[in-house]
């Protein structure tokens, strides 16, 4: 399901959604999936694996959310990694995922939209049973948290004709080394005519650093 990107930061709060028991499988930063969406995805070998949550979300789609993370000592995050495996349930016949495919990256041979943009990652509140909640609650508690500014790209994937069936994949960096505040990036801002050029290193760098591959045959 659509995540927001910016990412909004939740205020409070731990999920009370029942959570199911993960479906893939991760070894050594190589998450592979063998149902839904076929592939084996690697990340990079220094991030670090904060875990895999299941659950119903909103109660219309089966999610599965894997997290990573490269961090500074603080525990600041420099670079996330966001890898979501989503389907509608059976019970929502009627719904399919809709994406404009008005940009798009191929990875692997598979077409996936693409949306970047910056970020102030404020404490607004946010839905804790959302996606984003989940992440913002793993964060916690693994004691880690978002730099004030990130520039993000989402990319998805849509498997199957019937388009009830996406992989996701977010990728997050810290806006500081670019130099550039997130204000001025933006329509308006004394910047903005440099975005366009970072959009397309983020989405060059993610590339470079996210590793898709067809599952091995057994």
């Amino acid at each position: 399901m659509k995540a927001a990107v910016p990412i909004l930061i939740v205020s409070l709060v731990a999920s009370t959604q029942a959570q199911k028991q993960p479906e893939r499988r991760v070894e050594r930063n190589v998450i592979t999936s063998d149902q839904g969406t076929k592939v084996r995805i690697e990340l990079p070998a220094e991030a670090k694996y904060l875990g895999a949550e299941r659950w119903d979300l909103y109660g219309v789609a089966d999610c599965e959310l894997h997290l990573w993370v490269e961090a500074e000592a603080d525990k600041t995050v420099k670079r996330l990694y966001w890898v979501q495996f989503e389907a509608f349930l059976s019970s929502q016949p009627d719904k399919r995922y809709n994406y404009p495919f008005t940009r798009t990256a191929r990875l692997d041979g598979r077409d996936f939209d693409v949306r970047t943009g910056v970020a102030v990652n404020s404490t607004r509140p946010q839905r804790a049973d959302s996606d984003g909640g989940h992440v913002w609650a793993m964060l916690e508690a693994a004691g880690y948290r978002l730099p004030p500014e990130t520039l993000n790209v989402r990319l998805v994937y849509l498997p199957d004709p019937d388009k009830r069936t996406e992989l996701m994949l977010i990728y997050m960096e810290d806006l500081k080394p670019s130099g550039f505040a997130a204000a001025d990036l933006r329509r308006g801002g004394k910047a903005a005519g440099q975005l366009p050029a970072l959009e397309n290193a983020i989405l060059e760098r993610v590339t470079r650093r996210v590793k898709l591959s067809p599952v091995p045959v057994r």
